[in-house]
């Protein structure tokens, strides 16, 4: 079940002040953030950002299309090592 269209999406309100305080200054190096739930929002594209995965950081930089989805998204969790071998 999606949330609530009455509360809007769930946008972290620190990793949004970082990415607006960078846009200010016009820096360039990812933003760090654990907030995996966090909606991507038309203030984050054109910037990068590096997600947690639980063990590393993934760097992810933010188009249009991203706009709407999860941050956790871009960063997968699960590393496939392959099938059985013979």
């Amino acid at each position: 079940m999606g949330r609530s269209t009455k509360k809007g999406p769930y946008v972290d309100e620190k990793l949004l002040a970082k990415v607006l305080a960078q846009h200010a200054q016009g820096g360039h190096e990812p933003i760090r953030t654990w907030s995996r739930a966090c909606t991507i929002v038309p203030e984050f594209v054109g910037h990068n950002l590096a997600v947690h995965n639980g063990k590393t950081f993934h760097n992810i930089f933010v188009t249009e299309a991203m706009v709407g989805h999860k941050l956790g998204e871009f960063a997968p969790t699960r590393a496939h090592r392959g099938h059985g071998r013979r």
